[in-house]
């Protein structure tokens, strides 16, 4: 994983105070919009700055979690081609509407990085793996897809979508290598890892999920 590539972008692109006021001004027109279960703490412009900034420098140290469980999981040569996609999505990335530019247009390419591994995360829990990162993206990734508007959010949904269903068949995990490695996960290694927080509330914005009347 080219991880120092990433952060070398994500540094570039926060260094310039143009990039900044630009994202500034596109989450003030997105606000209004959100959904109502969506909760923002405290200032509602400076806490989505704040969520979409850890948002995107988050990438790299994801991939990199990623990647190191599927080592571990001596799954390396079937993950690693579907985590080096969502490398790409972040340092060449499809084509994007032409007002987003740097902070925003990264914002569309950490989109597209997270939903990967998320995809990919809930294939491995599936088949009775533990989370691939110690963190849960659900939430984040939810709100992110209200920021982005659903029909440009569709649209990389199906580009991550299809990159997975191409890499990854079904017989992923059905390896012997893969199922030795579940055998000796222990209680307490769970129980660790479901104490990693959940990013949106980590970074002040949280969904209120209501249950039917």
């Amino acid at each position: 994983m080219n991880t120092p590539a990433l952060k070398s972008q994500v540094e570039l692109a926060l260094n310039q105070p143009h990039t900044q006021q630009h994202l500034r001004a596109w989450l003030a027109e997105r606000l209004p919009g959100l959904h109502p279960a969506i909760r923002l703490e405290d200032d509602g412009i400076d806490t989505l700055f704040k969520f979409v900034q850890a948002y995107v420098e988050q990438v790299p140290n994801v991939l990199d979690a990623a990647a190191a469980v599927a080592e571990a999981a001596r799954m390396r040569d079937r993950l690693l081609p579907v985590l080096k996609v969502a490398e790409a999505f972040f340092l060449q990335p499809p084509d994007l509407p032409a007002e987003h530019q740097g902070l925003l247009a990264l914002l569309d390419e950490a989109y597209l990085a997270h939903r990967l591994v998320e995809e990919v995360n809930d294939r491995y829990v599936a088949h009775g793996g533990e989370a691939l990162i110690p963190m849960d993206t659900t939430r984040a990734n939810l709100i992110v897809h209200q920021l982005l508007g659903d029909d440009f959010a569709n649209q990389l949904d199906a580009a991550v979508e299809t990159a997975v269903a191409g890499l990854l068949p079904a017989d992923t995990f059905s390896s012997e290598t893969f199922q030795s490695y579940l055998a000796q996960q222990t209680e307490a290694r769970r129980e660790l890892w479901q104490q990693w927080p959940c990013m949106s509330e980590q970074l002040g914005i949280g969904i209120e999920w209501r249950g039917a009347a």
